[in-house]
């Protein structure tokens, strides 16, 4: 949760502009161009804005809808989000939903029948986020029942209960699966910190509307793992493993430094365990700090050392980190001031570095007709060829980034 601080009328517009951005752009893209009549959600935008309905539809794009609209229709209210909530989970429970051998399927069909049936933990970990947050929504207890059954699924085959951690991915029915990668362009190896960063965001979710004490010690030992395992010297993530844990890449991620940043914080603070969470806070202080690296003159963030592109989703979660380090209750290390930054305290400059970026998405990355491009080149140009929608092209980044700066609360 970001705490609220005295910055009250910078925080006021952003949060003002950022609502807009919500109900106007984001969720109604999703609700009037990406819902199919007959069920579920349509695969496929391409660049241009050409819908693609015969295009597969992906369990980790269907998890991310049900979590977008859940939680906007918690804050909102409104009853059409509601709808779009309960239109994604009946696509989870109904058809992604494995009732043989548990877990979700990869990939389906556009008629909805199984494509890739391979269970990918990280797709798992994103149906038991969605399903948590539906359940915290409608209050709908099938939701809660689904969620814990695909917890389990997860504890049950991808938990090393030896060297720590959890593996890729297994085949349908849980045997070991010679391809783990997430994607092509991921290394195949047994153990990725973007896993483990959204397995850790499945189970806070989880952990926030069920106390179970295995789940806690589990988010315990996810803590530990980033702070002792994932994290570098350096202050950035490691991003592949093998099974002991052992570095296999010296690739930096400057996007998922900034967002581990924010999201390892969330975990503890729901903890209650005031050791941990100082632990924690520092340790993200020194993540955000070192991701400061990929941060340009404009106020962007590229994506990595070898991608200097600015990716849609690097922008969102750039925002929100930044803003949680200018809202830490004791004030985060900046880093070094760069490119003109004078204001003298710490949060006033990981807020400026807020405003910043949020002001660079809405002149660059919004696109005219709808949601926000995939990335913006080095040159400033609209990246067209990459999905508008899609299999990874998703709401829960950008909606995410609004509804959590809507979400500011004053402390006690």
């Amino acid at each position: 949760m970001l705490y609220f601080c005295t910055m009250a009328k910078e925080l006021d517009i952003l949060r003002a502009e950022v609502r807009t951005e919500l109900e106007k752009d984001i969720l109604p893209f999703w609700l009037e161009r990406m819902q199919d009549p007959s069920g579920g959600f349509y695969g496929q935008m391409d660049g241009s804005g050409r819908l693609m309905p015969d295009a597969p539809r992906g369990g980790i794009l269907c998890a991310r809808i049900l979590w977008t609209f859940s939680s906007a229709y918690r804050i909102l209210g409104r009853a059409e989000y509601l709808d779009a909530a309960r239109n994604a989970f009946s696509q989870i429970r109904d058809k992604f939903f494995d009732r043989q051998f548990g877990g979700i399927y990869w990939s389906l069909n556009a008629d909805g029948t199984p494509l890739d049936t391979k269970k990918q933990f990280y797709a798992i970990a994103f149906a038991v986020y969605g399903c948590a947050e539906y359940f915290r929504a409608t209050g709908e207890e099938e939701a809660l029942e689904l969620a814990i059954k695909l917890w389990r699924s997860i504890e049950d085959h991808s938990l090393d209960s030896i060297k720590g951690g959890y593996i890729e991915a297994c085949t349908r029915d849980w045997q070991p699966i010679a391809d783990m990668r997430l994607s092509e362009k991921d290394r195949n190896d047994a153990k990725t910190m973007n896993t483990h960063l959204h397995i850790l965001e499945g189970y806070t979710g989880l952990y926030r509307v069920w106390k179970d004490e295995t789940l806690r010690r589990r988010l315990v030992e996810l803590c530990e793992i980033f702070m002792n395992k994932i994290v570098r010297p350096d202050g950035h993530l490691g991003l592949f493993f093998d099974e002991d844990w052992r570095s296999q890449s010296d690739t930096v991620s400057y996007g998922h430094d900034i967002e581990a940043s924010w999201l390892l914080c969330e975990t503890a603070e729901l903890l209650d365990d005031p050791a941990l969470l100082a632990r924690v806070r520092a340790c993200c202080s020194r993540i955000a700090a070192a991701s400061l690296e990929g941060l340009q003159p404009d106020g962007s963030m590229i994506y990595e050392d070898h991608d200097t592109d600015r990716h849609w989703w690097v922008q969102a979660e750039t925002v929100v980190g930044c803003l949680n380090q200018s809202l830490m209750p004791s004030g985060a290390f900046a880093g070094e001031p760069s490119f003109g930054e004078t204001v003298n305290d710490a949060g006033g400059i990981w807020l400026n570095r807020t405003i910043r970026c949020w002001e660079y998405i809405k002149s660059h990355l919004i696109a005219p007709d709808g949601e926000w491009f995939w990335s913006i080149d080095a040159e400033g140009h609209p990246n067209t060829r990459d999905d508008r929608a899609g299999f990874w092209k998703c709401p829960y980044h950008n909606g995410r980034m609004c509804m959590e700066i809507l979400s500011i609360q004053p402390r006690g």
